[in-house]
């Protein structure tokens, strides 16, 4: 288990990298909200600016943290939390008044939403032209599928990810985590740091448009460079790799053990300390094509002299030795990992606790200065909304 030394208490101030900016949130569920956790991590001040019945994330339980979700609390540290009805004219008047002094506005409205409130980017650009304004949508506003709703597990369906995880023989599978939400919310990041960065130049703002279906289809490689140059569809491996062999999990005497062989040396090492050095002199497993040209008898023959070996000792020793692979764990094994531990990667103050920032910054590094708010929590702070809203 994890010593209180081990992981990083929730610190009371910062000059982060993003210190001095202002970002006005006004998204909810998972995208936006982990774009603009980043940006609070590393030192933004971050206004989350939820409508009148709250983040939907808050009800996303059990469990829960008192009577907010566990969902809800691992993408909204670093924000000070405040409510408005953009759908009246006093809210959208409260929201223009936040964007007189802020410098990204972060939105993941259905297409043509803010639009219809006048709050669209040809007229904000006008009001605050030093303003980035990203949108995060589903499929963008416009083409065939503009304005459509975008929801991560369809989109891993329309985008192919289905089509290539999960075992071949279990048909299309989601991939467990919302990782076309969280790549998009990590894209989001990206192109609001370029605007910023560009910002610097021109002194102007900018429109960054953000979908899901980009994102999806920005990850599939290789299988995507694999169907350019062949034609071939692609098709599940499960584990195994496309173009890598052995890259795959197999069964031990005890647990699994994943083994990534990327090389030549690699594979000869592998031979070595499972006992059989000859292995990598067999000429079908010369080089990797072959060993992928080959991957069935192979697969069986290292799968034979794994399960004479327990999981951990075996993984300590291949990477020791300078082979990639890993013991298959669970994820609080994988939280109460020594290394885990060592990078700091868990945060922990007044019953909170979430994965630390993996951006390390030598001179200005990300800091966890707030908890998630309450709703509304600290719309005090701000007498335009407090005396219009309240």
């Amino acid at each position: 288990m994890m010593t209180k030394e081990s992981k990083i208490p929730m610190t009371l101030g910062s000059e982060g990298a993003l210190s001095g900016i202002r970002v006005v949130d006004l998204s909810r569920i998972l995208s936006g909200p982990f774009c603009t956790q980043i940006l609070g991590d590393h030192g933004a001040d971050v206004i989350k600016v939820e409508p009148p019945s709250g983040d939907e994330t808050r009800t996303w339980g059990p469990p829960f943290i008192g009577d907010v979700a566990s969902y809800y609390q691992g993408i909204n540290r670093n924000k000070r939390g405040v409510w408005l009805d953009l759908s009246s004219p006093v809210g959208r008047t409260s929201l223009l008044k936040l964007l007189e002094d802020a410098d990204v506005l972060v939105e993941n409205f259905k297409s043509g939403t803010m639009e219809r409130w006048g709050l669209g980017f040809d007229v904000l650009s006008k009001q605050f032209p030093r303003l980035i304004h990203c949108r995060i949508s589903g499929f963008g506003a416009d083409g065939p599928m503009g304005g459509m709703p975008g929801y991560d597990a369809a989109i891993q369906a329309m985008s192919g990810i289905m089509s290539i995880n999960g075992d071949p023989s279990g048909g299309p599978t989601r991939v467990g985590v919302p990782v076309v939400d969280m790549v998009t919310g990590m894209n989001a990041t990206i192109g609001i740091l370029l605007a910023l960065q560009e910002r610097e130049r021109s002194g102007q703002g900018q429109f960054v448009d953000m979908a899901l279906f980009d994102s999806a289809l920005s990850i599939l490689h290789p299988y995507t460079a694999n169907y350019f140059a062949s034609g071939k569809t692609p098709q599940s491996t499960g584990n195994a790799h496309p173009n890598i062999t052995p890259y795959d999990v197999f069964p031990t005497a005890t647990d699994s053990i994943f083994l990534a062989v990327g090389n030549d040396r690699q594979f000869r090492m592998l031979c070595v300390e499972l006992g059989t050095p000859d292995l990598a002199d067999d000429p079908r497993y010369a080089s990797n094509s072959m060993r992928t040209g080959n991957r069935q008898i192979l697969t069986q023959t290292l799968a034979v002299l794994l399960k004479q070996h327990d999981a951990q000792t075996l993984s300590e020793r291949l990477m020791k030795a300078g082979v990639p692979c890993a013991s298959v764990l669970s994820i609080p094994q994988a939280l109460q990992h020594p290394h885990t531990a060592h990078r700091k990667m868990v945060v922990e103050r007044d019953g909170y606790a979430g994965v630390a920032s993996p951006i390390k910054l030598n001179r200005t590094p990300a800091s966890y200065r707030m908890l998630p708010p309450s709703f509304g929590q600290h719309q005090l702070e701000f007498d335009f909304i407090a005396s219009s809203e309240t």
